[in-house]
C-alpha cells in the first residue's frame, strides 16, 4: 500500500536561462535600443528605434481589468526621445528587446534642475 501525502508538489523550477538573467542595466537618461516584433501574416517583423529615456514604468489604459489595480490593465512603458526630438512611447512585451547602448547621453536630472 502506497502512503499518500498531503505535501503540495514543489513549484517547477524556473528555465535555466532565468537564473542568470541579469537585472535591466538601464535608466531615466540612458541612450537605448529598443526592437519589437510585430507579428505580419506568415512571418514576423521587427521595428528598431533609437533614444534617450525620459520615463519609465506602468501605465494603466483606459480598458477595464478585473481585480487589477485601480480596475484597470497596466502596461510596462518606456517613453524615448530620439535623436530628432520626436518623442516616442513604446509599450512592452515579452517579444520587445531593450539593450543600452553607448554614446552621449543626456543627463536629464541636470536639466531639469537649471
Amino acid at each position: 500500500m502506497t502512503a499518500i501525502s498531503n505535501t503540495p508538489p514543489a513549484p517547477p523550477a524556473p528555465p535555466a536561462h532565468a537564473a542568470h538573467a541579469a537585472p535591466p542595466t538601464y535608466t531615466i537618461g540612458s541612450r537605448v535600443r529598443i526592437t519589437q516584433q510585430i507579428p505580419f501574416h506568415k512571418h514576423p517583423t521587427a521595428a528598431t528605434l533609437e533614444g534617450v529615456i525620459l520615463r519609465m514604468g506602468q501605465q494603466k489604459t483606459g480598458s477595464w481589468f478585473a481585480h487589477a489595480r485601480d480596475n484597470k490593465l497596466w502596461l510596462d512603458r518606456i517613453e524615448l526621445r530620439k535623436d530628432d526630438g520626436e518623442i516616442v512611447v513604446v509599450n512592452l512585451d515579452q517579444f520587445t528587446v531593450v539593450e543600452p547602448i553607448g554614446g552621449a547621453s543626456t543627463d536629464l536630472r541636470a536639466q531639469n534642475r537649471s
